[in-house]
């Protein structure tokens, strides 16, 4: 099986993690904007990191034959600092329109304040004035209150829901999320948020319908092949195996194709790696033998 992870920080992943992941069968993911776990201090620092998402995390990846995707976006918890987000919402139109990125986020609440709730506004403003999809944080703490009133805003935003993908769910949001018409997404994560047992109890009762399954695998203690170890065990425990291909790669391959960003006939194909190229005259090889597959016959 392929897989797709909508929901990774490859930033904070190494190679040994792609390789890994590639040979798991992980063939597509999108990185979404967030905090590095301390505050940056400048908005010059957001513009470095808006950079290595759309170039250099982007070649890292492709080194390993997995398509690397983007969202740009102020995350919910640095939108605190009132200050440095007015700049880097300034900063955000030069980033959102760049090639491979197709969304804005990871945004919504983080402890429901007022400076986030203003962030999150006119970051939903910014993608409905380009016809983006939203990818949406919902709160770890009163998730459910913080997750209808990220669909509230959105809707009162003229958000088209089928534009919008809430992460972060669990058993008590996700039936408000699929009324709404939304995507709803769930972090595997080890030990806390969803688990893999838990989210084969969703798929078994939701079915597999706007369900998508990410790891939102970071800096912290958390499992980059949590996708494909998830579809494994839903395989293991009877659910069939379209609901395990549409929560693990379809859907998320629908949702995220409305970006216009995504060649799907190119994920189709079987990844071609030539290892010899350079980024900034970097190689993520540091002097190892470089791979390099042979072309298709004609």
């Amino acid at each position: 099986m392929r897989f797709f992870d909508p929901h990774i920080h490859i930033s904070s992943r190494t190679t040994d993690d792609m390789e890994a992941m590639a040979a798991a069968g992980i063939r597509a993911v999108i990185e979404p904007a967030f905090w590095l776990g301390q505050p940056r201090t400048n908005v010059g620092s957001f513009f470095d990191y808006y950079s290595s998402l759309t170039g250099w995390e982007r070649f890292r990846c492709s080194q390993f034959g997995i398509a690397h995707y983007c969202a740009i976006g102020l995350n919910s918890k640095e939108a605190n600092n009132e200050k440095l987000a007015r700049e880097v919402l300034e900063l955000l139109p030069q980033f959102a329109l760049k090639e491979g990125v197709v969304a804005i986020g990871e945004i919504g609440y983080d402890e429901i304040t007022a400076a986030e709730d203003f962030a999150y506004r006119a970051q939903l403003d910014l993608a409905r004035e380009h016809d983006m999809v939203v990818m949406v944080h919902t709160p770890h703490r009163d998730k459910k209150n913080g997750t209808l009133r990220s669909i509230d805003v959105a809707r009162e935003h003229g958000i088209d829901m089928t534009k919008l993908v809430i992460d972060h769910n669990n058993e008590e949001t996700v039936r408000a999320v699929l009324d709404s018409g939304a995507w709803a997404a769930f972090t595997i994560y080890p030990n806390t948020k969803m688990g893999s047992e838990r989210m084969v109890e969703v798929v078994r009762q939701y079915g597999p319908e706007r369900i998508i399954v990410d790891s939102s695998a970071d800096w912290g203690v958390s499992d980059p092949l949590s996708v494909p170890k998830t579809a494994h065990l839903m395989l293991a425990r009877g659910i069939p195996t379209a609901d395990v291909e549409a929560v693990t790669w379809g859907n998320a391959l629908q949702a995220y194709a409305q970006s216009q960003q995504i060649d799907v006939a190119a994920l189709d194909q079987t990844p071609r790696l030539d290892q010899r190229q350079l980024f900034a005259d970097n190689s993520v090889l540091r002097g190892q033998a470089p791979r390099v597959d042979a072309p298709v016959p004609n």
